[in-house]
C-alpha cells in the first residue's frame, strides 16, 4: 500500500476530507439532540398519563369511555363495582342503557354523546351482586375526535341512599299527615263518646237508685245492657288515647319508660286486626319489670311495626307471643310467631331500607329500618331468628338505667 506523507496532501482533498467529517458531526449532533427532546417529550407524556390516570381513578363515580362503535374502551376502577359485566372492555352500551333495543338514540346517553349532545339523565338498575335496584345518575359528555369520530365520556354516580332518604321523608312526611287527622278525629269522636258512657253511667245509677224502676220487669235487662255500653265506650276511649299518644310528635326526649306499659297500648291498639281473624295473641309480660331510659313515641312504633309485621307474616292460623323479661343489664322484649319465616339469605337484608319480602302493595320496607334506628338511638340492639315455614322471633335488648344496675 502506497504512503502518503504529509507532504503529499494536497489543500483539495483535506478540505474535502474534513468537510465531509464535520457534516457526519454535524448530522449526528443534530440526531443526538432530537433524541435527547423525544426523550424528554415522552417523560412529560409519562407523567402527564399518570397525572390523568390518577385522577381518572380518584373519581368516586364511575367512569366509562365509549368509542365511536358505542363500546367501551376504557373504564375506572369504580365501574366494576357498579356494573361488573356491562363496563367491560368491548361490551356495547346497549348491554347497560337498552338492554332490550338494538339502538335507542333518543334515550341512550352514549348514543346521544357520539351524536354531539350532553346529556344528563336517571335509571335504575339491579347490580350483579343485589336483590333490589338502585338509582344512578349520569352524565354523558362528547369526546370530539376528527381523526376516528366522537367518543363519548360517561360520568355514572350512585344515588341510591340520597333516593332512599328522600323517600323515607316523603313517607315520614305523608305518616305525619295522616297522624294530624287521625288525632283530629279522634278528638271528634272522644267527645260523643264520653256523653254516651256519660249517660249510660247516669241511667246506671238512676236504675240503682230507683226501686220501682229496678223493679220493672220490662228494664230487666237494662242494667246489662248499660255495663256493656259503658265498657265499650271506654274501651273505645282507651284506643282513641293511644291513637292520640302515636300521633303525638316526639320530642326525641328521653325519660323512664315502661315496656310492659308501651306493649299495652300497642295492643290495645290492634286487638281489632287480631279479633277479625284467626290468630291468637298471648303475652308473657314481666311484672314488674324495671323502666328504661327512653323516648316513649319511638318504642311505641317499634313494638307496633313488630307487632303488625308478626300479624302480616301470618297468612290464616296462628299465633303471636310477646315476652318481657331482664337478661343480665338489659330489659327484653320478645316478639315471636308462627307465621312464613324469613328464609336465610335474606336476614341480613331485612333492615335495609324498601326491602320487603310482602306482596306490592302489603308494604313499603320502611318498618324494621325505622326500627332498627331507633333502637340503636337507644344504645340498644334488636336480633332477629327465623326459618322458613317456622316462623320468626325479633328480641330487642334496651340497658338499664344506672340506678337499676
Amino acid at each position: 500500500m502506497k504512503q502518503i506523507t504529509p507532504t503529499q496532501v494536497d489543500d483539495t482533498f483535506l478540505d474535502g476530507l474534513l468537510g465531509i467529517e464535520s457534516s457526519k458531526i454535524g448530522f449526528y449532533s443534530d440526531v443526538k439532540q432530537k433524541i435527547q427532546e423525544l426523550e424528554a417529550a415522552n417523560l412529560d407524556l409519562k407523567i402527564k398519563r399518570s397525572e390523568l390516570q390518577a385522577v381518572f381513578n380518584a373519581i368516586s363515580d364511575a367512569v366509562i369511555i365509549y368509542d365511536n362503535l358505542s363500546l367501551v374502551q376504557h373504564r375506572n376502577h369504580v365501574a366494576p363495582s357498579f356494573f361488573h359485566h356491562e363496563s367491560r372492555h368491548g361490551n356495547s352500551c346497549r348491554t347497560l342503557f337498552h338492554n332490550d333495543r338494538a339502538t335507542d338514540p333518543e334515550h341512550c346517553p352514549v348514543e346521544r354523546a357520539l351524536c354531539g349532545k350532553s346529556t344528563q339523565m336517571a335509571f335504575s338498575r339491579q347490580p350483579y351482586n343485589s336483590s333490589r335496584n338502585n338509582f344512578y345518575d349520569v352524565i354523558a359528555t362528547p369526546i370530539t375526535d376528527p381523526v376516528d369520530g366522537n367518543r363519548a365520556l360517561v360520568f355514572i354516580r350512585d344515588v341510591t341512599e340520597k333516593r332512599n332518604r328522600e323517600l323515607q321523608l316523603l313517607q315520614a312526611e305523608k305518616l305525619s299527615s295522616i297522624g294530624v287527622l287521625a288525632a283530629g278525629v279522634a278528638h271528634e269522636i272522644n267527645n260523643p263518646l264520653t256523653s254516651v258512657a256519660g249517660y249510660a253511667e247516669a241511667l246506671q245509677r238512676r236504675l240503682r237508685d230507683d226501686p220501682a224502676l229496678a223493679g220493672d220487669q220490662r228494664l230487666r235487662d237494662f242494667p246489662r245492657y248499660l255495663d256493656i255500653i259503658v265498657r265499650e265506650a271506654y274501651r273505645c276511649k282507651g284506643i282513641i288515647d293511644s291513637l292520640l299518644s302515636f300521633s303525638r310528635k316526639s320530642d326525641g326526649s328521653f325519660g323512664r319508660v315502661d315496656l310492659n306499659e308501651i306493649i299495652t297500648e300497642v295492643l290495645e291498639l290492634i286487638r281489632h286486626k287480631q279479633r277479625d281473624s284467626k290468630i291468637s295473641l298471648r303475652t308473657e309480660l314481666h311484672i314488674p319489670l324495671p323502666c328504661v331510659q327512653g323516648d316513649a313515641s319511638a318504642l311505641r312504633q317499634v313494638f307496633l311495626n313488630l307487632v303488625m309485621n308478626a300479624l302480616q307474616a301470618i297468612e290464616e292460623k296462628g299465633e303471636i307471643i310477646i315476652r318481657t323479661g331482664c337478661e343480665d343489664n338489659d330489659v327484653c322484649a320478645w316478639v315471636s310467631d308462627t307465621g312464613n319465616g324469613i328464609a336465610p339469605d335474606r336476614l341480613d337484608q331485612i333492615w335495609n331500607p324498601f326491602f320487603t319480602t310482602k306482596t306490592v302493595g302489603k308494604g313499603q320496607g320502611l318498618g324494621l329500618a325505622v326500627t332498627y334506628d331507633i333502637i340503636e338511638k337507644h344504645k340498644g340492639t334488636i336480633s332477629v331468628h327465623s326459618q322458613p315455614d317456622q316462623g320468626s322471633e325479633f328480641l330487642v335488648k334496651l340497658p338499664l338505667t344506672q340506678d337499676q344496675r
